[in-house]
């Protein structure tokens, strides 16, 4: 990555493990970006190589690098059940040589137990997690404070943990491998010679989006980045983005240029909620798999797609124009939506 890192030389002063991350590729979609009507290709950061690979590979290796300097054997954090971030921290944290610590929040009303069993809960036991459970579902600012209270328990045992809070009162450190990513993708598309007119992600905690955002305007790409909600709507989440983008642009230096027309977000296939099934992300997912044999999961890949498809239709984004999908992987989740997408 030192291409990249010669464009945000803000990433250096910040402590990084190595994961084993790739320069994930970029691939065309040619049959489904003719069905929508536009120039669609995928960034698969779904195939980094850390425990069935997403997003969250980048993010935690900004994460971890404090917990190295402190010399952490216990890493703690929390998110949904079928959380992505939880089964890559648990695997990340593995790979470090450390024991992980893993809270299940109660966000989605399902009670089957493909989604309490299967998917990324199978893979957060078979990493041997101790995993503990919370049932104030969407209380961010409650869950990492629960969190606190498990690393003193910790700490009286002789442990020495680490937790990785998430609410927006702590600093945004996994923004940093998403304005890495932002530099890798650019570097990519200038050796294509193909540079997008749009890019489209998942916009949950806001990080891989903000990230991404920050590390594009940086480097001078003025590409448009539009968010697509997955947890919270856009009246809340283009606040949390701003801010989230604010925070990672200081990380790196303050080297953004950047203004408030930059956040964009669309909540037009959030309906019901968080990973919740709609008819347009079932179309979507069964579009990118039959046309494409690209998997997506309900609730963050397969909701963006819906989202990219929608700019399309609603002429947000133009026909015939070009459009990056950043598939942020999910995968396990869609052993634990058996039911939701096997019914007609």
């Amino acid at each position: 990555f030192e291409k990249e890192f010669d464009l945000l030389p803000g990433l250096s002063r910040h402590p990084r493990v190595d994961l084993g991350l790739i320069r994930s590729g970029i691939d065309p979609l040619t049959r489904m970006g003719a069905e929508i009507g536009v120039d669609l290709f995928v960034k698969r950061d779904d195939a980094q190589p850390l425990a069935m690979g997403g997003n969250k590979v980048r993010q935690l290796e900004y994460y971890l690098g404090p917990a190295q300097e402190q010399d952490a054997n216990t890493v703690l954090i929390t998110g949904a059940v079928q959380s992505n971030f939880v089964r890559l921290c648990a695997a990340a944290t593995r790979k470090m040589g450390w024991h992980p610590v893993v809270q299940l929040e109660d966000r989605v009303p399902k009670d089957d137990p493909a989604y309490n069993n299967s998917g990324n809960v199978l893979i957060d036991r078979l990493l041997g997690a101790d995993i503990h459970y919370f049932s104030e579902g969407e209380n961010e600012a409650a869950a990492d404070a629960n969190l606190d209270t498990i690393a003193e328990t910790l700490k009286e045992q002789g442990r020495r943990p680490y937790v990785i809070h998430l609410g927006t009162d702590h600093p945004p450190l996994g923004g940093l491998g998403y304005a890495l990513c932002a530099a890798e993708t650019y570097l990519q598309c200038q050796e294509m010679d193909r540079m997008p007119d749009h890019i489209v992600l998942g916009s949950g905690s806001g990080l891989t989006h903000s990230g991404f955002l920050v590390g594009a305007r940086s480097i001078g790409w003025d590409v448009p980045v539009h968010g697509i909600c997955v947890r919270r709507d856009a009246g809340l989440q283009v606040p949390r983005i701003v801010q989230r983008a604010m925070e990672v642009d200081a990380l790196l230096g303050e080297t953004a240029k950047m203004s408030p027309g930059d956040v964009l977000v669309d909540d037009t296939t959030l309906a019901p909620g968080y990973g919740r099934m709609n008819k347009e992300v079932m179309e979507a997912i069964q579009m990118a798999a039959q046309m494409e044999a690209l998997l997506l999961d309900p609730v963050y890949t397969g909701r963006a797609m819906a989202g990219l498809i929608s700019l399309v239709r609603r002429g947000v984004i133009e026909k015939g124009q070009s459009v990056m999908f950043i598939h942020t992987g999910g995968l396990p989740g869609i052993f634990a939506y058996e039911k939701d997408l096997t019914t007609d």
